[in-house]
């Protein structure tokens, strides 16, 4: 079994591959990690160079944070290449989107595989619609390779036809199988987004 390093998860920025101010701060900040983002924060004129931009990005200095990249799906006309990057590029993981069942994660490998790296990163899989709840024990449990499960909480909000509350009330049930299921096998579990920029303390 390989042992992966223990890493603290306090806190984890999203950043837009094509934002080089956004990227350039986010190596200033203490946070424990980053996510480069090439899937909703990026249009799809902008797909293809912001590629190039996540690639060159990884070889800059992170310190000690965690850096990850955030493929587009493999259905999309973009993903394929994506995970083909990421399978050279250095980073510490790859977040794959909206993953609802084994399959995907297998595919997922497979192109990563295929790309020829001699050692292709972790996946890190999004839990963002109900299907993807309801199969997290197979999502998780589909290859050794997988080291986490990140809440996609904004979709799963809008899926569910729910509102996000305080209480996040709505989505409990969803954060405790996936937090059972991450627990079950061994891997790291990552909560959405906060969205109220604004509520410091939150």
């Amino acid at each position: 079994m390989t042992l992966r390093p223990v890493r603290p998860r306090r806190s984890l920025l999203y950043v837009p591959a094509s934002n080089p101010r956004a990227l350039a701060k986010a190596q200033t900040l203490p946070a424990d990690g980053v996510i480069v983002d090439l899937e909703d924060s990026i249009a799809p004129d902008a797909k293809d160079a912001a590629r190039r931009e996540a690639v060159a990005v990884a070889a800059e200095a992170w310190g000690e944070r965690e850096l990850l990249l955030r493929v587009n799906g493999l259905d999309t006309p973009w993903g394929h290449a994506d995970l083909a990057a990421a399978a050279h590029a250095g980073f510490d993981g790859v977040v794959l989107p909206k993953v609802e069942g084994a399959d995907t994660v297998r595919r997922a490998l497979a192109v990563l595989d295929g790309a020829g790296a001699s050692e292709t990163p972790p996946l890190w899989c999004m839990l963002e619609t109900p299907m993807g709840v309801l199969n997290v024990r197979e999502i998780a449990a589909a290859s050794p390779r997988v080291a986490g499960l990140v809440m996609g909480t904004s979709d799963l909000v809008k899926d569910l036809h729910a509102a996000h509350t305080a209480s996040r009330l709505p989505i409990v049930t969803a954060l405790g199988l996936c937090l059972l299921a991450a627990r079950a096998y061994g891997i790291a579990v990552i909560d959405g987004v906060y969205l109220d920029l604004h509520d410091a303390e939150g």
